[in-house]
Protein backbone atom coordinates (compact mmCIF):
# COMPACT_ATOMS: atom_id res chain seq x y z
CA UNK A 1 0.00 0.00 0.00
CA UNK A 2 2.84 2.12 0.81
CA UNK A 3 4.26 1.77 -2.59
CA UNK A 4 0.99 3.33 -4.29
CA UNK A 5 -0.15 5.55 -1.82
CA UNK A 6 -3.42 7.34 -1.89
CA UNK A 7 -4.29 8.08 1.95
CA UNK A 8 -3.14 9.72 4.59
CA UNK A 9 -1.06 7.92 7.40
CA UNK A 10 -1.40 8.98 10.90
CA UNK A 11 0.07 8.09 14.09
CA UNK A 12 -1.81 8.96 17.06
CA UNK A 13 0.46 7.10 19.73
CA UNK A 14 1.78 9.48 22.69
CA UNK A 15 4.54 9.29 23.86
CA UNK A 16 6.26 9.67 20.62
CA UNK A 17 7.77 6.25 19.95
CA UNK A 18 9.22 6.63 16.17
CA UNK A 19 7.04 6.07 13.24
CA UNK A 20 6.15 4.03 10.23
CA UNK A 21 8.04 5.77 6.70
CA UNK A 22 5.76 8.08 4.93
CA UNK A 23 3.89 8.83 7.84
CA UNK A 24 2.07 12.04 6.96
CA UNK A 25 1.04 13.13 10.23
CA UNK A 26 1.59 13.19 13.68
CA UNK A 27 -1.45 14.03 16.47
CA UNK A 28 -1.47 12.69 19.86
CA UNK A 29 -5.43 10.27 20.26
CA UNK A 30 -6.84 12.30 22.58
CA UNK A 31 -6.18 15.94 20.40
CA UNK A 32 -7.84 15.10 17.38
CA UNK A 33 -10.10 17.32 17.61
CA UNK A 34 -7.99 20.16 18.36
CA UNK A 35 -6.32 19.99 14.92
CA UNK A 36 -8.80 19.61 12.82
CA UNK A 37 -6.86 22.11 10.58
CA UNK A 38 -4.10 19.28 10.21
CA UNK A 39 -6.97 16.31 8.17
CA UNK A 40 -8.24 16.31 4.56
CA UNK A 41 -11.02 18.91 4.46
CA UNK A 42 -12.62 16.41 1.96
CA UNK A 43 -14.16 14.09 5.09
CA UNK A 44 -14.05 11.18 2.48
CA UNK A 45 -10.54 10.93 1.97
CA UNK A 46 -8.93 7.61 3.30
CA UNK A 47 -7.39 7.91 6.84
CA UNK A 48 -5.05 5.19 7.91
CA UNK A 49 -4.41 5.43 12.01
CA UNK A 50 -1.90 3.61 14.25
CA UNK A 51 -0.19 3.60 17.37
CA UNK A 52 1.98 1.13 19.51
CA UNK A 53 -1.21 -1.72 20.02
CA UNK A 54 -4.48 -0.50 18.84
CA UNK A 55 -6.14 0.92 22.07
CA UNK A 56 -5.36 4.85 21.12
CA UNK A 57 -6.37 4.31 17.27
CA UNK A 58 -9.19 3.04 17.72
CA UNK A 59 -10.29 6.18 20.26
CA UNK A 60 -9.17 8.35 17.18
CA UNK A 61 -10.76 6.56 14.42
CA UNK A 62 -14.19 6.13 16.80
CA UNK A 63 -13.21 10.17 17.03
CA UNK A 64 -12.88 11.25 13.43
CA UNK A 65 -16.15 9.03 12.43
CA UNK A 66 -17.85 11.09 15.06
CA UNK A 67 -16.42 13.99 13.43
CA UNK A 68 -18.25 13.19 10.17
CA UNK A 69 -14.71 11.43 8.34
CA UNK A 70 -16.15 8.43 6.69
CA UNK A 71 -13.15 6.08 4.75
CA UNK A 72 -11.04 5.95 8.34
CA UNK A 73 -9.13 2.74 9.07
CA UNK A 74 -6.44 1.48 12.09
CA UNK A 75 -4.02 -0.14 10.77
CA UNK A 76 -3.89 -4.09 11.38
CA UNK A 77 -0.91 -5.36 13.91
CA UNK A 78 -0.12 -1.96 14.59
CA UNK A 79 3.43 -0.94 15.23
CA UNK A 80 4.06 -4.22 17.13
CA UNK A 81 3.64 -6.24 14.32
CA UNK A 82 5.22 -3.86 12.17
CA UNK A 83 8.49 -4.72 14.40
CA UNK A 84 7.91 -8.00 14.28
CA UNK A 85 8.28 -8.24 10.84
CA UNK A 86 11.55 -6.67 11.13
CA UNK A 87 9.91 -3.63 9.48
CA UNK A 88 11.91 -0.12 10.79
CA UNK A 89 10.81 2.91 12.58
CA UNK A 90 11.67 5.87 11.90
CA UNK A 91 12.54 8.03 15.17
CA UNK A 92 12.48 11.88 14.31
CA UNK A 93 9.56 14.17 16.54
CA UNK A 94 7.30 15.54 14.16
Amino acid sequence: MLENKDFLLLNVHIPYEGEIQDTDLFVPYNEIEQNLSQFPKDKGAKIIIYCRSGSMSAIAAKTLVKLGFTNVWNLEGRVVEWEKQSCELIHEPK
